[in-house]
């Protein structure tokens, strides 16, 4: 058998150059570029069923069910041995999004949450740490006794989907778990609101020390939103939230209207902007919204089609790069829109993660600025405080390509990263 690949036959060892460093898994908060994620660690558990099954377990048919872990742990192992599963995934917008931004930088970011002390070969633990990037530091999750959360999706005959909820043990991550030297030295700490209904639980104290940690060392803050029924059952403590310690917020077009009784996306941004520095919207068909804040000394002025909505040319200063309100001497508020990459996929596979692929982008534009930063303290490029490395045209230009893959695939976490961006007139301006 021909061995692949062609061979040298001389080989030169430089015994006097230094031997290069092993690669280190862990993250070393002096030394790498890194964003991190709080979560409650779920896994999703997808199983074809029949309305006897339903009836059976007493499970409300197209309804989102919270069961106690008891009566999960029977539905799960039903499930098994009737041989119904189909598919595991590692869930959570959170842990979907780090996932992704490590797939797209193809470097390290690190995951907050607890995970079960003792795993077993196909236990939906272990099947979360199969599914998730070696290049997503897991060492610092908290070891529990009992089980990580679970999804369950029964999918009847009539393709009817019923939801079975079990926080398991994902709620008990406490502050003690949340180390101070990697929030401080952070790129990004990302969260969603989730935790906020976790009442009484560990979580909700982990979460609120994560804030200060990252709010005493200006670590930009980025919050992702929930659903629909989360933002309208939280709404005060969400605000509450984002005004005190959070600078960008995500979300889609549903969960904006929730937030701020606006279904115009535009309008809807407008708002939340007076709340934090930036907000991302998906909203489905209609494309992506990103908007923010630039000084108007440095607003740069759109080559793109002018576009009015709600509000009148909400573009024009798209090529503007964000910054955060207090570093702007007079802040302007700049909005930026882009329609579905390539009009949107043919066939699309899968809308959950859509968002969280969005904002992995987002947050690997600003750890990109974080890093250029540290190395080329005196380019142009940092002559002011900006938050991201790209312009806001630019980041929804690649926030959409990402929405694009996640679209046309069958889970919510991306495989591979993609081509290379394309580039653009206007990036070009900011390389000089």
């Amino acid at each position: 058998m021909k061995f692949p690949g062609h061979r040298k036959i001389k080989h030169y060892f430089p015994v006097s150059a230094p031997k290069p460093e092993l690669p280190r898994f862990e993250v070393d908060p002096r030394r790498d570029t890194y964003v991190v994620g709080l979560d409650q660690v779920i896994v999703d558990v997808v199983a074809k069923v029949d309305d006897t099954f339903l009836q059976q377990h007493g499970i409300g048919k197209g309804l989102s069910n919270l069961v106690e872990h008891d009566k999960a742990d029977r539905i799960y192992q039903q499930l098994l041995s009737l041989g119904a599963i189909s598919d595991h995934f590692a869930g959570g917008t959170i842990g979907n999004t780090v996932h992704n931004y490590s797939v797209l930088a193809d470097d390290k970011s690190v995951l907050l949450g607890v995970m079960s002390a003792n795993i077993t070969l196909g236990s939906p633990a272990y099947h979360y740490l199969c599914h998730t990037s070696s290049k997503v530091d897991l060492n610092h999750l908290q070891a529990v006794q009992g089980d990580v959360g679970r999804g369950i999706t029964l999918i009847t005959p009539d393709g009817e989907r019923t939801f079975v909820i079990d926080p398991g043990d994902m709620d008990q991550l406490t502050a003690a778990g949340i180390p101070a030297e990697l929030v401080t030295n952070a790129s990004a700490l990302v969260l969603s609101a989730y935790p906020l209904r976790a009442s009484g639980q560990p979580i909700i104290a982990a979460m609120q020390h994560s804030l200060q940690l990252a709010n005493k060392a200006e670590v930009p803050v980025v919050m992702s939103l929930g659903t629909r029924h989360l933002v309208e059952e939280l709404r005060s403590s969400i605000q509450q939230t984002a005004s005190q310690h959070v600078q960008i917020l995500a979300m889609n077009e549903q969960e904006a209207e929730a937030l701020t009784g606006q279904a115009d996306p535009l309008l809807a941004a407008e708002t939340i902007l007076e709340w934090v520095d930036m907000v991302l919207i998906t909203a489905g068909a209609d494309g992506l919204y990103l908007c923010g804040y630039t000084d108007e000394a440095l607003k740069r002025e759109t080559s793109h089609p002018i576009k009015s909505g709600s509000l009148a040319d909400f573009n024009r200063y798209e090529f503007s790069r964000p910054m955060l309100r207090r570093d702007c001497r007079q802040p302007l508020k700049v909005y930026s829109h882009i329609d579905p990459y390539l009009g949107g996929p043919e066939r699309i596979a899968n809308t959950n993660g859509a968002g969280d692929g969005a904002l992995a982008a987002l947050l690997h534009d600003m750890a990109a600025n974080h890093h250029h930063r540290q190395l080329q303290p005196m380019s142009s490029k940092h002559e002011q405080p900006y938050l991201a490395y790209s312009s806001f045209a630019q980041i929804c230009k690649y926030a959409n390509r990402v929405s694009y893959e996640i679209l046309v695939q069958f889970a919510s976490r991306l495989s591979k990263g993609l081509p290379e961006r394309e580039d653009s007139l206007e990036e070009a301006y900011w390389e000089r």
